[in-house]
């Protein structure tokens, strides 16, 4: 998932003076990343995912999950508390 997240595409945002998209953008891009290496950490299956870091209209980083049936119900049991033990913070 860490991987598949797409370069930030200056073409294909509308831009408002004044407001930072790249910021957000790279707000985004990490916490994708983040979010990838916890779930690895627990061991949710990622094959096939992807994470797509976009802004929204006020420049806040935004994060597009596409995810198949099985990392879905991965993470469900996981939050659930049904899956691997957590891993201390």
């Amino acid at each position: 998932m860490g991987s598949d997240v797409e370069e930030f595409d200056p073409d294909d945002v509308l831009w408002v003076r004044g407001v930072d998209y790249v910021a957000g953008w790279r707000e985004a891009t990490d916490a994708a990343a983040d979010l990838a290496a916890a779930l690895t950490a627990a061991g949710v299956p990622l094959e096939g995912t992807k994470a797509t870091a976009r802004t929204a209209p006020d420049g806040s980083g935004v994060v597009r999950l596409m995810w198949s049936v099985e990392t879905v119900r991965a993470v469900v049991e996981l939050v659930r508390g049904d899956g691997p033990e957590p891993l201390a913070a």
